[in-house]
């Protein structure tokens, strides 16, 4: 009786296997290691996309483009094409794939993070951010779609994207730094201005959110307005919060620029530190000044639906650029 053999790779002998299999994982962390920052600004970059083409599902009423979850359609994760399929289909499938990505993304962020030598494992613990929330988001669309576009749903959909775009940027900032505690460098009316914004940002697009979900672009094609408010009124009162917003940005501007009381904690490196937190916030005023004359100017013009996105990819550079202006005010 022949006995078979097992068919072995003659360029390695199989007691090296193991070793050649843990230097090319050496060799593969290695490399991510040096892309570091490449790997975080992509995390940072995806979390913003997929607010885009969340916001495409929704504008173009494709939330329920593909009738199932997890897969798009019974007995097929992709898109089913026939003679009557519609693009719905294939904007909430590209949703999906993006998600898919990031999915990816995020673990080569948890690899990054959880091997970066000298961290601390409070800096180590960071890097389960992204796949963690990648899964809940993944699971709150499937939960979407199973309740047929749940407003409440939709909406905690949105605010979960906002608060990774938050984190991702914030897990950005933290590479660069060190561990130890962090020490502010403006004096505490900057700091607090900078908290106010913070907070303001978060009403601003918690109003944004509910004023598109009492509006035609709910993300439902049979049931417009969904949050049942006035769309006028919850209109005025996300302007009138963006205008705080507005306004204290402006003191926060002028007290960083003019009182002693910026750099009181700074020491030597004062100027440059300031000079830093001046360019974040300026930024963020570009950013709120853009998205101000976007959002009146789809007002007055019947909310177009390129408008309404471009207003959506608006409110995630307000986060992103609002948790820099805060980041910039204290050093480790």
């Amino acid at each position: 009786m022949t006995v078979p053999h097992r068919v072995t790779d003659p360029a390695t002998p199989p007691a090296d296997r193991p070793a050649a299999l843990w230097r090319s994982t050496h060799a593969v962390l290695a490399w991510l290691r040096r892309h570091s920052v490449l790997v975080l600004t992509a995390n940072l970059v995806g979390q913003i996309g997929i607010i885009v083409t969340g916001g495409a599902v929704r504008l173009t009423r494709s939330g329920l483009g593909c009738s199932t979850w997890p897969q798009c359609e019974p007995g097929q994760f992709t898109a089913a094409i026939h003679p009557e399929t519609s693009y719905h289909q294939y904007i909430e499938f590209g949703n999906r794939t993006l998600t898919g990505v990031l999915s990816v993304v995020a673990i080569l962020v948890l690899l990054v993070v959880r091997t970066a030598p000298g961290r601390s494992r409070a800096y180590r613990l960071l890097g389960l951010v992204p796949i963690v929330g990648v899964a809940a988001q993944a699971v709150i669309g499937g939960v979407i779609v199973l309740l047929h576009l749940h407003p409440g749903w939709v909406s905690l959909h949105f605010a979960v994207s906002g608060a990774l775009v938050a984190a991702s940027l914030y897990l950005l900032h933290r590479h660069g730094e060190g561990d130890g505690p962090p020490v502010s460098v403006v004096g505490p009316r900057v700091r607090a201005l900078a908290w106010a914004l913070a907070g303001l940002t978060v009403m601003v697009v918690v109003l944004g959110v509910i004023t598109t979900g009492a509006g035609p672009h709910s993300g439902d094609e049979t049931v417009g307005y969904r949050f049942t408010v006035d769309p006028a009124l919850v209109s005025k009162w996300h302007a009138a919060a963006v205008w705080a917003f507005v306004a204290v940005l402006a003191a926060f501007l002028f007290v960083v620029h003019r009182s002693p009381d910026a750099g009181a904690a700074a020491g030597p490196a004062a100027p440059a530190r300031v000079a830093v937190v001046r360019r974040a916030a300026w930024l963020l005023l570009a950013i709120t000044l853009l998205q101000g004359v976007i959002g009146y100017v789809q007002y007055f013009t019947g909310l177009p639906i390129l408008l309404v996105g471009l207003h959506m990819l608006g409110a995630a550079l307000l986060i992103a650029g609002t948790t820099r202006v805060v980041l910039t005010t204290r050093v480790r």
